[in-house]
């Protein structure tokens, strides 16, 4: 009997003691759960803290950006060269696109009318391609350069020449050179296509060769384009364009060996280039907050995109 205690005494101590340890365990991996419980807490509170803060600083931003394009409004008017219409276009659909509750709007009249234009008021910007003038200037014009323009020569497609000396060009323009075959192509007569009077395009040209006034012009038309038609479907024919336009409608030349390249152009062995204004009368500083705008975004890196994107050469 005192056997049977005995035993059962054991068995009840090792039941308490077995309880006891497992009571032990539960409370370890509780305090374990409750700590890692607190820390993913943390974790994620800073987190979301965090991610509250980068939140806040974009909205911030955005909203600021949308404030700017919202205090712009109203309308800029540029009237001017026709050799910049593709580059003026441009322009205006992106900075509209820009700045949603801003007009842009362009006339493409000639160089010199725009000028014009913007001395006598009726328009913010004059575009001209070409340096203004000094008369232009003593009205209270002011030259403000926003790219550079290569001036390709162009011929119809079967001609055979493709290359010709600065002596060789103004000879031709001149009357002095009338048939291919003395510049090493066929016997045909040569068909000389130019600008009309007051073009920018037709003032650099012939400034840059010394020509002004000393030209005779078989056609003098009147914008870029008519000049690449005209040549393109003339035989024999020879012109002048802008840069920026070229086509495999027509062929441009060389001169004195250098293609017509922005490469060659910086490095100065291509002479016919010429600048893009965007004349204002008085300076800058003096005009309208709209009109600061549109040369500020010129002069942003997104600007400068947009004058490589239209084959035009950035001010550096």
């Amino acid at each position: 009997m005192k056997k049977n205690r005995k035993a059962i005494l054991a068995m009840i101590t090792t039941a308490v003691l077995a309880a006891g340890a497992l009571a032990g365990c539960g409370s370890a991996s509780g305090n374990t759960t409750e700590a890692a419980g607190t820390e993913t807490g943390t974790t994620a509170s800073t987190a979301a803290d965090t991610s509250a803060d980068t939140t806040a600083d974009t909205t911030t931003a955005e909203t600021a950006a949308d404030e700017t394009a919202a205090d712009l409004s109203g309308s800029i008017s540029m009237v001017g060269s026709t050799s910049m219409e593709k580059f003026a276009n441009a322009l205006s659909e992106a900075f509209m696109e820009k700045y949603p509750d801003v007009t842009v709007s362009a006339q493409f009249v000639g160089s010199g009318a725009g000028v014009e234009a913007v001395l006598n008021g009726t328009a913010d910007i004059g575009n001209s391609s070409r340096n203004l003038k000094d008369e232009e200037k003593e009205k209270g014009a002011v030259e403000n350069i926003v790219a550079i323009d290569g001036i390709a020569v162009v011929v119809d497609p079967a001609n055979g020449v493709g290359d010709l000396t600065r002596e060789q060009l103004a000879d031709v323009y001149t009357g002095k050179i009338n048939n291919w075959k003395d510049l090493g192509g066929s016997d045909a007569p040569i068909v000389v296509v130019g600008r009309e009077s007051g073009s920018g395009t037709r003032g650099a040209f012939e400034e840059l060769l010394g020509l002004e006034d000393a030209c005779k012009y078989s056609n003098e038309l009147d914008s870029t384009g008519a000049v690449m038609a005209k040549v393109a479907s003339t035989p024999g024919s020879i012109g002048y364009v802008s840069l920026d336009v070229l086509d495999d409608t027509v062929k441009a030349l060389n001169l004195e060996g250098a293609e017509p390249t922005e490469e060659n152009i910086k490095a100065g062995s291509y002479f016919l280039s010429r600048p893009f204004v965007m004349a204002t009368k008085g300076d800058l500083s003096q005009q309208s907050e709209l009109v600061q705008a549109l040369f500020a975004y010129l002069r942003s890196d997104e600007g400068a995109e947009l004058v490589k994107s239209v084959g035009l050469i950035t001010i550096e």
